[in-house]
């Protein structure tokens, strides 16, 4: 929790000095109060005047009204630091995710960032805004009116002090009970936040299949754990304030009741003198029960926020393991070249490779394919050039320098990277195609629809309502699977980079639009350097070099004739998708 506080700016420093002053200060009003109220006393039973009375009240008004605006003021002050503090968090969290590679999205999971982002930021806020007013004010209060009363009885002194010592036993008991559950509860929180997340994205799945029995059992399942778990730690926590008012009551009770055997035995002249010491006695023992009371508020809360500051502290102490190379290779004469050189890579904590040896050269402007069964390690491969994760061992050069040693802004305008699965934001055509930078900054419209030709999109966008300004829903659902991917392709060549990197992009295309789409890309963009990962010999029987992967392995290299004659896997292939007169 310390360490979040670090995060903490000048200005809400300032806020917390003003507000420590402030408290102090109304710790200082709510103490005189007592004392006018002995005055009071003192003035009734001896017969003072109306005036004087009147006074004396008029003082405690003051007390009360000076308490109550710089109460006010404080928390005005507390809210601004907690609120600024969580959105410092909510920001640095954000950032530090931007950085992360799949290694480490795959260690916390998109649901557990979420909630880490939101639900524990909020747990932190929360009890900051009440924890800097309680934390500060409830041992001023304690320790100041404990030193005004010890001297008033002995015995009402160790009244106060076991009143005290049972509040503090029933605290820490609750505490030990109840602080493993909230740790289990955030991460109920992340595995109820999963199910709903999985749900909701494969909601089509789950309709046609007409699984909703199953999936209503499953989040129901979730919530109960949540729900058991909320109900424990809430009971558990709900003796607290029935406790507290039986101890307060009790507390008074006992004053009272010692305090009539001390005063019946006194002289006459000391009955007054005690009778308005317990008066104040009381009410400055229910101001260090109160006290007391005010931290119990924050335990309740601060157990929950412990474990969700050390859940948000593991995000940002967490260090990409993929970070910016400290050169600047800008002006190479070289362009659109790749180059493999003895390249293995498993994947974290695995023992087995999942490719092995892996060596090919690509020049500018040549279309390099790579086929293979699945799991033959096609994606894994590309995903290494824009390093989603590094080479476990050997090399992988691009214009002949290392990847590992260019910025990564540099290494991604080099690389138009198009995925598996076409993901399109909420927005326009135009905003999705013009999305991010390159190396000639702002994507103008000509290029955009230059890219959406060249993809064969623009059939498609210049027959939708508003063309170009075409609003896109979140991950293009208002599209089909076709669409998405040549927009996703699209934008990728708007970019105007150096390689184009293709994993299995035309899966949803028809062989017609394939063909036509190949075509383009050859003639538009002769000079760019294509990479194909692809499961239709179709889609890669004219590239310049395919490469065949089998179990992580390069079997053989060489064009669709060449390995129709000497690669046993990829006739096979082959033979699996078109007949020998089509081949």
């Amino acid at each position: 929790m310390l360490k979040l506080l670090k995060n903490l700016k000048k200005k809400e420093w300032y806020y917390i000095l003003i507000s420590t002053i402030f408290i102090v200060a109304i710790v200082y009003l709510d103490l005189k109060l007592p004392s006018f109220m002995s005055e009071i006393t003192t003035l009734l039973y001896t017969g003072g005047s109306v005036g004087e009375i009147l006074i004396q009240g008029l003082w405690m008004l003051l007390c009360a009204l000076g308490s109550g605006m710089l109460g006010v003021t404080v928390g005005l002050f507390v809210a601004k630091v907690a609120g600024g503090l969580s959105a410092t968090l909510r920001s640095k969290i954000y950032n530090k995710i931007q950085g992360y590679s799949a290694t480490e999205m795959k260690k916390f999971s998109i649901a557990s960032l979420i909630t880490r982002t939101t639900n524990d930021v909020t747990q932190v806020q929360n009890v900051v805004a009440m924890g800097l007013q309680v934390i500060i004010k409830a041992p001023i209060l304690a320790v100041w009116a404990i030193v005004i009363i010890l001297g008033k009885s002995w015995q009402w002194s160790v009244i106060t002090a076991i009143a005290v010592a049972l509040l503090i036993i029933v605290i820490s008991t609750l505490i030990i009970f109840v602080m493993p559950k909230f740790k289990k509860m955030q991460v109920l929180t992340d595995n109820l936040n999963r199910v709903t997340r999985e749900n909701l994205t494969g909601v089509r799945v789950v309709k046609a299949y007409n699984a909703e029995n199953f999936e209503e059992n499953k989040f129901e399942k979730a919530n109960q754990q949540l729900t058991k778990n909320n109900l424990f730690t809430n009971r558990m926590l709900a003796i607290l304030f029935p406790f507290m008012s039986l101890l307060m009551s009790g507390l008074s009770l006992a004053i009272y009741w010692v305090g009539a055997y001390i005063i019946n035995q006194a002289g006459i002249m000391e009955k007054l003198s005690l009778f308005s010491d317990m008066v104040v006695f009381v009410s400055y023992a229910m101001q260090v029960i109160l006290a007391f009371m005010l931290l119990i508020m924050v335990f309740i809360m601060f157990p929950r926020a412990i474990v969700s500051a050390k859940r948000i502290n593991e995000v940002l102490a967490t260090n990409p393991t993929i970070f910016d190379g400290d050169s600047d290779f800008e002006k190479t004469n070289i362009q659109g070249k790749i180059e493999f050189k003895n390249v293995s890579f498993k994947y974290n904590e695995a023992n087995k490779y999942v490719l092995k040896n892996i060596n090919f050269v690509a020049k500018k402007g040549e279309t390099i394919a790579f086929i293979g069964s699945t799991g033959s390690g096609k994606s894994t491969l590309v995903n290494l050039m824009p390093r989603f994760y590094d080479a476990t061992e050997g090399e992988i050069l691009i214009n002949g320098v290392d990847i590992k040693k260019y910025k990564l802004s540099d290494l991604n305008n080099k690389i138009g990277y198009i995925p598996q699965k076409a993901f399109l934001f909420s927005g326009t055509v135009e905003s999705n195609i013009a999305y991010g930078e390159n190396n000639k900054g702002q994507i103008n419209f000509d290029t955009i629809k230059n890219a959406i030709k060249i993809a064969q999109g623009k059939e498609f966008v210049e027959k939708m309502e508003n063309q170009y300004q075409a609003e896109i829903a979140k991950n293009g659902t208002n599209l089909s699977g076709g669409q998405k991917q040549r927009l996703s392709i699209a934008r990728a060549i708007a970019r105007e980079p150096e390689i184009l990197i293709f994993d299995d992009s035309f899966s949803a295309l028809d062989y017609k639009t394939d063909k036509k789409l190949r075509e383009a890309l050859k003639k538009e963009i002769k000079n760019t350097t294509k990479i194909i990962v692809a499961q239709r010999i179709g889609t890669i029987k004219d590239a310049d070099k395919i490469v065949v992967l089998d179990k992580g392995e390069i079997v053989s290299i060489g064009t669709h004739q060449e390995l129709l004659k000497n690669c046993t896997i990829y006739k096979e292939i082959a033979l699996s998708q078109l007949s020998k007169e089509e081949l």
